[in-house]
């Protein structure tokens, strides 16, 4: 129980909820416990009735009495329990809500390098799966022992007052129970854990078979893709099995020990009434209805004790990662006003996940309003500065300073609200083109949002849709080209007129005509905007105020246009490379 504690916030959140639950569960199980009373009484009554003590008139009256009492109690027993599932299992279902929001609240908050060790299918099952379990603890679970315990200390006070013997004889096989539930759930809790775990690899391996989809088509691999998936699903069936397999020792040893109490009932009730230890005959019915009363109550304590155990294992997993510290923290609350001015100073950025080191020693400044073009082979450390100007990582060793502020003391929200990023894999949403260009601004209107879409050059494409720029999109914009995901991108970045813009090879999927075009846009509305233009083309630099070229994380160039096309080295090759291919014009 030691990790469900983390859920305590949330009972105490709606506490009076729950109170007024356990309330209406006690009142509806006392209700429920005059039945057998009740029948116990007509029962009692047919008796006198038979023995001639009973006769005529007063015979039906009491009978009719006994009836009537009997439907009343059954009806206000309805109402109640009615009333108690509407209180317990709604508050089951906010506590699963606001979970489930910490969670997502939680997911957004760690750093890219706890995505890069995490699987997106394991993410998704702890927030789905992980998170259900943890509900039926905090719902039927809690209902049900309720229930059990409210049922067993009333029904135990009345039959240890009617007849004691007979009571100490219907418990007898209660602690025979109580050992086997204790054997079983510490299995029951090591084979749920497994079980989740296999549903996570089974969710991880599905996601990235349908992200994947057109890769397995294209190498025709379906084949193969769906041995792997067979083999997984195997597994999980088989955990699945071994755990359903301890779960069903339950009912049979309850059903085994609830009959075996109908049995000394009924014998030594019997025996009782014969030597004249219980006066009324409807004593020994009572007491068996009371028996099987409790039946179910018993039942739900296996039930009960493996959900606990699954919640307990669930919610481990899922404190796994609420326990987590985000890397990127906002230390300053206060919101900050972004110019743009940004200063690189001995920066070095090694990957935790890898040991590689992406930037050593890198210096550059810029002012507001200038372009800074970087070019460099694959893996130079290129993305690697846009990605730490957004903070999407911290910097190890050197500093970066955005309007001579070291970037940790900016406040994270205003920073980034600061800056307009366009990835080098464009990310687009299943919706509405609009509201892809207007994930930047959510406010924006119909006309910024075309005016955005013509300076990236897309306003074209999107009118020869049928329906314009309420077209819906395919999940991650598959149903686009890639040139068109890269100019929605951005739009996305540009519609919200950011102080920083970061440009990470997003003009790679497009033709050198049209690259022209949308740098000339941006080049319109950057006047006053700080950008940073990462290319692999020398079109997309030449205009940059300033140009410096990576190698192995290390700037081995700097200078403009003019003065690197002139000087020996990586950019000139580049440039002279792209000209003789018609790259460049």
């Amino acid at each position: 129980m030691k990790e469900l504690k983390h859920i305590n916030k949330y009972f105490y959140k709606y506490r009076y909820q729950l109170l007024l639950g356990v309330l209406i569960t006690i009142a509806a199980k006392i209700f429920a416990l005059f039945t057998p009373r009740f029948i116990g009484k007509a029962i009692t009554t047919i008796s006198l009735a038979v023995q001639g003590e009973l006769t005529g008139e007063a015979f039906k009256q009491a009978l009719m009495m006994n009836i009537l009492y009997l439907v009343g109690a059954a009806v206000i027993t309805g109402i109640f329990t009615f009333l108690m599932r509407q209180t317990i299992i709604n508050v089951s279902r906010h506590i699963e809500f606001d979970l489930k929001n910490e969670v997502y609240q939680q997911y957004q908050r760690l750093s890219l390098n706890f995505y890069k060790a995490n699987r997106t299918g394991d993410l998704m099952n702890r927030i789905s799966e992980d998170v259900g379990k943890v509900r039926m603890y905090a719902g039927p679970a809690i209902m049900y022992t309720i229930n059990t315990v409210t049922l067993f200390f009333v029904a135990l006070i009345y039959m240890l007052s009617v007849a004691p013997k007979l009571t100490l004889y219907t418990i007898i096989p209660l602690p025979i129970l109580s050992i086997i539930i204790y054997k079983l759930s510490r299995v029951i809790n090591q084979r749920s854990r497994i079980v989740q775990e296999y549903l996570s690899h089974l969710s991880t391996f599905t996601q990235e078979s349908f992200s994947g989809i057109s890769v397995i088509k294209s190498y025709g691999i379906e084949k193969a893709n769906y041995d792997e998936f067979n083999t997984l699903s195997e597994d999980s069936k088989q955990k699945q099995i071994d755990l359903t397999k301890v779960q069903a020792l339950f009912f049979p040893s309850m059903i085994l020990l609830i009959g075996v109490s109908n049995i000394l009932v009924a014998y030594v009730g019997g025996m009782q009434y014969i030597n004249g230890e219980i006066k009324e005959l409807g004593t020994i019915a009572e007491f068996l209805i009371y028996v099987n009363m409790l039946t179910w109550p018993v039942a739900t304590v296996g039930w009960v004790t493996d959900l606990v155990q699954q919640a307990e294992a669930s919610q481990k997993r899922i404190n796994e990662f609420l326990k987590q510290d985000p890397e990127i923290k906002n230390n300053i609350i206060e919101p900050s006003t972004i110019e743009g001015n940004i200063e690189f100073k001995n920066v070095t950025y090694v990957h935790p996940d890898t040991n590689i080191k992406a930037l050593n020693n890198v210096s550059f400044s810029l002012r507001q309003g200038e372009t800074l073009a970087i070019l460099g082979k694959t893996g130079s450390g290129k993305s690697t500065i846009l990605d730490l100007i957004g903070r999407l990582y911290d910097v190890q060793h050197g500093s970066i300073t955005i309007d001579g502020i070291a970037i940790d003391q900016i406040n994270l929200k205003s920073l980034r609200d600061g800056i307009g990023y366009v990835p080098q894999d464009a990310f687009l949403f299943s919706d509405s083109i609009a509201n892809n260009i207007k994930f930047g601004k959510e406010n924006a209107t119909e006309d910024e949002v075309i005016a955005a879409a013509k300076l990236a050059d897309v306003h074209r494409n999107i009118m020869k849709f049928n329906d314009g720029y309420q077209t819906e999109l395919g999940e991650r914009g598959i149903t686009l080209s890639g040139g068109q995901k890269q100019r929605i991108s951005i739009a996305r970045a540009i519609i919200e007129a950011p102080e920083i813009m970061l440009f990470d090879d997003c003009l790679s999927a497009v033709d050198t005509e049209t690259e022209e075009k949308i740098l000339k846009g941006l080049r319109e509305i950057s006047q006053s905007k700080t950008t940073i233009i990462v290319s692999h083309r020398v079109s997309s630099a030449k205009h940059a105020d300033k140009i410096i070229v990576l190698e192995d994380g290390e700037i081995i160039q700097s200078g403009t246009h003019e003065i690197l096309s002139n000087t020996d080295g990586y950019y000139k090759d580049l440039y002279l490379k792209q000209l003789s291919t018609k790259e460049y014009e």
